[in-house]
């Protein structure tokens, strides 16, 4: 579905708004999960699904074609944010699961969401930046309502989820806006490309694997891998939203196939296969924008994986204000003061995400042209003429 129709557009979209607020965080994505568990409930007849010991979800086609490996597109559930440990009074007590720079705590707005979805606004007063496993922060409550904040909601306990406070989400000038980009909009574009693949007999055996607490150290991947409770032989597809570099991978461009991160390069022969399949669209169909980058501004699930012998790599989504943080190199030159901020995308770089889901579920079985292995070969045997033996005049 390399084109899809405006109301397909439309559809994608509503779902991407939806899923990008839903507050979650590293062991607390149980909101998200709920979400998953409603739209499966719509897919039940078509989907097979497990979940592991630690949450992770799997889920494949009941009906597939072939019997070549299965190729797993995942994604993960949380996105940096606060965990509440105690409250004393109106003093909130939250530890932060993810990497966001010291400078933006101290005097920033969050809200702590009940688990009835009740909201309560703090400010961040103050900021443990060495505390070990997670930084750990003190917030104070906002007068809420016409009560007065000298004692706090009944339903605020430790175990609540805090976020940085916002305004709701929304599309303006092709970007959306919203509180979680990174990695809910990948999950969005996971559930849109996989809904549509259920309708159509074009691609093999296809799966989602949406994982958990990735944000602090892709701790529920490495748990899926350790386990090998995903065959050994899949093909695994990470998806991400990775920080943009204007001059280098900038917003509006396409979706980017990953060759690697800060930690590794990716499998090359699986990333090799995909940039072709792309490549070769992008010739047949002008309107399809995709990149090739490496995108080492962050880490990726994609490592993980490779590094317990699985064959994987990474499309991922070009993303403005990475974990909230507004002008990141800025505020690290000391040239602006730090500020929060809504994570933003373009949205036609999240329709080629779900386009070049469509393109490697189709096209992975197939076998390429040329491997990279036979160019080699090639060029040597077609121009192994110009080696001459290096001589020197007397």
């Amino acid at each position: 579905m390399t084109t899809p129709t405006p109301e397909i557009r439309a559809a994608r979209e509503a779902l991407l708004l939806e899923v990008t607020q839903i507050p979650t965080a590293a062991g607390h994505e149980s909101a998200v999960m709920e979400f998953i568990d409603r739209w499966l409930a719509k897919h039940a007849n078509a989907v097979t699904t497990q979940r592991d010991d630690v949450g992770n979800y799997l889920m494949t086609q009941r009906r597939h074609s072939g019997n070549a490996p299965l190729l797993i597109i995942t994604a993960h559930l949380d996105h940096p944010a606060f965990v509440v440990t105690a409250v004393t009074g109106t003093t909130i007590h939250a530890a932060f699961r993810g990497g966001v720079n010291d400078p933006y705590f101290v005097g920033a707005d969050i809200e702590v969401i009940g688990p009835g979805n009740e909201r309560a606004q703090a400010v961040i007063a103050t900021l443990a930046a060495e505390a070990k496993p997670f930084k750990e922060i003190t917030a104070e409550l906002a007068a809420h309502g016409s009560a007065s904040t000298s004692a706090p909601p009944a339903w605020l306990a430790a175990g609540c989820i805090a976020r940085w406070k916002f305004p709701r989400a929304e599309i303006r000038d092709g970007l959306i806006h919203t509180d979680a980009c990174d990695d809910l909009a990948a999950v969005a574009a996971a559930l849109c490309a996989f809904g549509e693949m259920l309708h159509t007999d074009q691609c093999g055996h296809v799966g989602l694997l949406f994982t958990v607490a990735e944000e602090v150290g892709f701790i529920g991947a490495i748990h899926a891998a350790r386990n090998t409770w995903i065959p050994k032989d899949a093909r695994l597809l990470c998806l991400e939203n990775s920080r943009s570099f204007p001059n280098d991978s900038p917003i509006g461009a396409g979706a980017i196939c990953r060759v690697g991160d800060r930690i590794s390069v990716f499998s090359p022969t699986l990333t090799n296969h995909l940039a072709h399949l792309f490549s070769a669209e992008s010739k047949q169909n002008p309107a399809f924008k995709w990149q090739r980058k490496l995108m080492a501004g962050g880490g990726c699930e994609a490592s993980a994986f490779a590094c317990y012998g699985y064959q994987s790599t990474c499309i991922c989504l070009p993303l403005g204000n990475y974990h909230n943080m507004v002008d990141i190199d800025g505020v690290a030159a000391g040239a602006q003061p730090a500020r929060v901020g809504q994570e933003f995308i373009s949205i036609d770089d999240y329709h080629s995400m779900i386009t070049m889901l469509h393109i490697a579920a189709r096209g992975i079985d197939t076998t390429l042209p040329e491997s990279t292995e036979q160019l080699m070969e090639r060029l040597y045997a077609e121009r192994s003429f110009v080696l001459t033996k290096s001589r020197r005049d007397p």
